[in-house]
């Protein structure tokens, strides 16, 4: 079963790529949104987690539970290392998205296979998962812009400053955590431009690389 990571620079549509991916292939989508939301609910007594947690069978059920969260003790001890972001958005704060839970929930969502991973370094956390396939996707700044204008309906100036604050963010993370910079080519298997390619493009190479490394269904 197929465990893709996709790293990706702001506006270069990761997300929708990942969407499109999961789809295709009928995988999981393991993105920011629900490895934060595993990372807080991993802080909760056993009461509470199964009080919230409204599908099981579902891969966040799944998580939470191969990861041991019913023991209603936290993973982590509450001075676990963190990442300090040049630029902190007020509204939502990556430290909390503890470390030491991301790269568990990942691990764990590699060893059950057919996931495909947005984001949170997975590349370098699963460097040495032989069976995963690494993707970067890039874009023209330009394009990017465009993207975010009118993803978040921004005037052309704001979107060139969240792209700015976002990349320096996502640098930082990467450098701070795993000591690497996230826009080497040579950390990945495939790199891709979105904006030269488009998403449908992007998402068929993908799946030829993968397939090329082994039959899918």
């Amino acid at each position: 079963m197929p465990v893709i990571t996709v790293g990706r620079q702001f506006g270069a549509g990761g997300k929708t790529v990942g969407e499109m991916l999961a789809r295709e292939l009928k995988a999981d989508l393991l993105e920011s949104r629900i490895i934060d939301e595993v990372a807080q609910r991993l802080q909760l007594p056993k009461e509470e987690v199964e009080a919230e947690d409204e599908q099981p069978g579902s891969l966040l059920h799944r998580l939470l539970m191969a990861l041991g969260s019913a023991s209603g003790e936290p993973m982590i001890q509450s001075e676990a290392t963190g990442w300090n972001p040049p630029n902190v958005d007020p509204v939502f704060d990556t430290r909390r998205a503890v470390l030491q839970i991301t790269q568990h929930v990942i691990r764990e969502a590699a060893r059950e296979g057919n996931v495909v991973i947005v984001g949170r370094g997975g590349a370098y956390i699963l460097r040495d998962f032989e069976d995963a396939l690494h993707v970067f996707l890039r874009a023209a700044e330009a394009v990017r812009v465009k993207a975010v204008m009118a993803r978040m309906s921004l005037s052309e100036e704001d979107a060139r400053r969240r792209l700015k604050l976002a990349d320096e963010n996502w640098n930082a993370y990467i450098k701070q955590v795993y000591g690497h910079d996230r826009n080497l080519p040579s950390h990945y298997d495939l790199v891709l431009d979105t904006g030269r390619l488009g998403y449908e493009a992007t998402v068929e190479a993908i799946i030829a690389a993968e397939r090329a490394r082994k039959p899918l269904p």
